[in-house]
């Protein structure tokens, strides 16, 4: 036993851990429900500002939603993850790899078949020297290829984090845990914003890598 076998999500035969990655088909569509309340009003609005957003980088409907519908997952899995004995699977390399890498492949697959021009574009920088052309192609080639890990790791890392950092708090006992509770709970309220700025962060970067193809 140790400190990051808190995060080991295979607990035993018959483990469900990983239903917290399901946590997104629980919650009803907005037609369901007769008048919609404050945190709808609020989800609303911030749907739309990213709508707005991300239409600046794209301009297919289909893609903004899609892109819209991933950041609300994201956002969700990290929050169910903060309650108690409920398992973050974004915190899980294996997960946000599932989530990354297929999504790169589809775009390097429409990429290069569809807009092969501009993916040669996009190897060597504009206003770059004659000298440095061969060079910026192999280093914009690497830099493309860590793309879903770069993205993945990001992810879990900054999950991970806070997580780890609050088992160490919530293992003190007796005096130490009242010191710590007010940490706690700062630490709490800043995993929350982690939650939605990581969310925020993997939506942005996949629409930013998507408008390159």
């Amino acid at each position: 036993m140790n400190l990051f076998t808190v995060f080991d999500p295979c607990t035993g035969l018959f483990s469900l851990n990983w239903l917290s990655s399901l946590v997104f088909f629980f919650f009803f569509p907005f037609s369901y429900w007769f008048l919609g309340g404050s945190l709808t009003l609020l989800l609303s609005r911030l749907l739309l500002f990213f709508f707005v957003e991300i239409s600046m980088l794209t301009k297919y409907l289909n893609t903004i939603l899609f892109f819209l519908g991933l950041f609300i997952y994201v956002l969700l899995i990290n929050m169910v993850g903060l309650i108690p004995y409920v398992f973050t699977s974004s915190s899980h390399l294996v997960f946000s790899l599932c989530m990354s890498f297929p999504l790169w492949v589809c775009m390097m697959f429409f990429g290069w078949f569809m807009n092969l021009n501009s993916m040669f574009i996009h190897l060597v920088p504009l206003g770059t020297p004659y000298v440095l052309m061969s060079f910026m192609v192999l280093i914009e080639t690497v830099s493309n290829l860590i793309r879903p890990f770069s993205l993945a790791v990001r992810l879990s890392a900054n999950m991970i984090a806070g997580h780890l950092l609050m088992s160490l708090l919530g293992g003190s006992s007796g005096f130490l845990t009242l010191i710590f509770f007010f940490v706690y709970v700062s630490i709490f309220l800043f995993e929350l914003a982690v939650s939605f700025i990581q969310s925020y962060v993997f939506m942005t970067l996949s629409v930013l890598y998507s408008s390159e193809v």
